[in-house]
């Protein structure tokens, strides 16, 4: 071979070598950080914005790399298969039912102590059929009826307190040209809740648990529908409050903010709503009473689900040391400062017995419920989700009485799920998530770096909370892919400007700003495309030292083309104090990036794009 050629191939494979280096884990340094990093998958950005700080100031001493996923365990289950689970995971949107393809690679964490502080009529929701538990609830949500006492007041019709009386004023209501109930049945988690709420007696009943043992059993892998026992009269408890709240067809098309808009303002007496909201009522002036699912039968309950659901990678038993900090993580989360700093103010109520979590004056009518533990947490599998929505918009829009509503939901949950969805990405290379301090985090360069190519911009800056995964060596689905973005609205501006104005927005989101998320340790520094950065690392504060491109130092007077990611609420607070525009992209990142890769759009290679000093 000519020596000239030589020199080049060995140059070429040096080169690969020191970039697979920097991310890989090839020197001691990175292995070093793989192995003392402890991943902790967080369902939603609020939780990355004021949960992740303060469990790591919590334990300064533990590498934590918190990460954004997706609330949603189909998510965890194409990790599991594809490549590895995160250390730590956590889930809003549960069931053991969805759970049962996980239940082999987490751990058991029914001796620990954190488990023996939950309830036990809460904690046998989340036990297998062998008695292990994998997964444990953080505090609750209160989900009912919220009314508008002043337009009860104006009518001089009474508050409700039971069935019958919510039924007598709704008609009451209708006579005056107010709606006596509406509810944002546009959702899915809003018919499922209606659903179940008007019949928690039946299904707390025995013949409900033994109905619901099975249908979550992650045991027993066999399609289970519905009972004829309990849920036939669920349907026709459900056909008749229809009937009895006057709910019209075109309530299905209901989203949101309408309802909301239509309870402030006196048109909508009542609303399915939860405890919280009728607190942020309140405090918005509108005199908002909570008030429990009426049963049928007389008795009143609550609709509760956990703020999320959190379990361990079986694999920490493997590693003493880690095992230890990620336990220690798991008791930070769950300790009663864990928990009121979750709540946020907000009122919840707790599932473990050494927790205290105040409730607001607004809501001390819910105390006699809580202590009599008339509380049910819903099921809440995918398919719940997503049948509930389909057979209750159908009954709500005069297509399924009850009897047809209680056989197509039956039919529907027995209906064997085939994974055909097609490939629209192949990857041929794993890309780790993990976060290292000299080079960044391989992943999300790789999908820094895709974005900016699909974004056709000379450099690009994002949180590092946009991107939720490692990139695996694998088949995607156009779902899959999609989960490749975090799951909140995600949006894109782009901007022409200068190098000073573009060291004003890296340093902005190294540093920190107003409205947006400050760095509190080095995974959550942001992620830079077409540009690298220096960074001080002092007492846990980060200060941005040089903005490089091409390996030099970045120049004033040129001109870059500039795509920023972000949330909005977070970017609008940032543009208010500089002195240029970013006009923002229509489409969100998520879908988006989704429409890329589907046009025939691929992954870009990772680049070294952070070092801290």
């Amino acid at each position: 071979m000519n020596k000239s050629i030589l020199r080049k191939v060995i140059s070429a494979v040096l080169a690969g070598a020191m970039i697979t280096g920097l991310f890989s884990g090839c020197n001691s340094s990175a292995e070093n950080e793989d192995r003392e990093t402890i991943s902790v998958y967080l369902w939603s950005s609020a939780l990355y914005e004021s949960f992740a700080p303060y469990i790591q100031s919590k334990l300064p001493d533990v590498n934590i790399q918190f990460v954004v996923g997706n609330n949603d365990l189909d998510f965890y289950r194409f990790m599991n298969e594809n490549g590895k689970l995160p250390d730590i995971i956590t889930s809003r949107r549960f069931s053991l039912h969805d759970a049962a393809s996980l239940k082999n690679q987490l751990m058991d964490l029914s001796t620990t102590e954190m488990a023996g502080a939950i309830y036990e009529s809460y904690l046998g929701n989340f036990k297998n059929a062998d008695g292990t538990v994998n997964w444990l609830p953080m505090c609750g949500e209160v989900d009912g009826l919220v009314a508008n006492r002043a337009v009860f007041e104006k009518y001089d019709i009474p508050l409700p307190t039971d069935y019958d009386s919510l039924i007598s004023a709704c008609k009451a209501f209708q006579e005056v040209g107010v709606r006596g109930f509406a509810a944002d049945f546009s959702y899915d988690y809003t018919c499922m809740e209606v659903l179940q709420g008007l019949s928690i007696p039946e299904i707390t009943s025995m013949e409900g648990c033994i109905w619901r043992s099975g249908y979550e059993d992650p045991m027993d892998m066999e399609v289970i529908g519905l009972d004829d026992v309990v849920w036939p009269g669920a349907f026709e408890r459900m056909e008749q409050f229809i009937k009895d709240a006057d709910i019209h067809p075109s309530d299905v098309e209901f989203s949101y903010g309408p309802v909301i808009e239509m309870f402030k303002n006196g048109e909508a007496a009542v609303i399915r709503s939860g405890g919280s909201n009728t607190v942020a009522f309140q405090n918005m002036g509108v005199d908002a009473v909570f008030l429990p699912y009426f049963g049928q039968d007389g008795e009143q309950w609550l609709l509760t689900y956990p703020a999320f659901h959190v379990a361990l990678n079986k694999d920490l038993e493997k590693d003493k040391t880690r095992h230890e900090k990620a336990l220690k993580v798991l008791d930070t989360m769950l300790s009663e400062e864990g928990q009121n700093t979750l709540a946020k103010g907000e009122d919840v109520i707790t599932y473990s017995q050494n927790v205290n979590l105040q409730l607001s004056p607004y809501l001390d009518n819910l105390k006699p419920l809580i202590d009599s533990n008339h509380m049910y947490i819903r099921i809440a599998s995918n398919d719940f989700f997503a049948v509930s929505k389909d057979v209750v918009s159908k009954m709500i829009q005069g297509e399924y009485d009850a009897k047809q509503a209680y056989e197509a939901f039956d039919s529907q949950l027995k209906q064997t799920k085939e994974n055909s969805a097609e490939t629209i990405l192949s990857v041929d290379a794993d890309y780790s998530a993990i976060f290292h301090k000299n080079g960044g985090n391989e992943s999300y360069s790789v999908m820094a770096n895709s974005l900016r190519s699909f974004y056709g911009s000379d450099v690009l800056v994002a949180p590092c909370n946009s991107f939720t995964d490692s990139v695996f060596k694998a088949d995607y689905s156009e779902i899959m892919v999609g989960y490749m973005i975090m799951p909140n609205p995600l949006c894109a501006w782009q901007s022409e400007m200068n190098g000073a104005q573009l060291k004003e927005v890296v340093k902005a989101y190294v540093e920190g700003y107003g409205g947006g998320i400050t760095p509190f340790n080095r995974g959550s520094l942001p992620v830079v495309s077409g540009i690298s950065v220096e960074v001080k690392e002092a007492d846990g504060e980060y200060t941005l030292l040089r903005v490089l491109k091409d390996g030099k130092e970045l120049s004033d007077a040129d001109t870059f083309k500039v795509t920023c990611l972000d949330l909005v609420a977070s970017f609008n607070t940032f543009l208010e104090n500089e002195n240029f525009v970013l006009e923002k992209e229509e489409d969100r990142v998520r879908p988006a990036w989704t429409g890329y890769i589907k046009n025939g759009g691929t992954l870009a290679e990772p680049e070294s794009y952070i070092t801290i000093k």
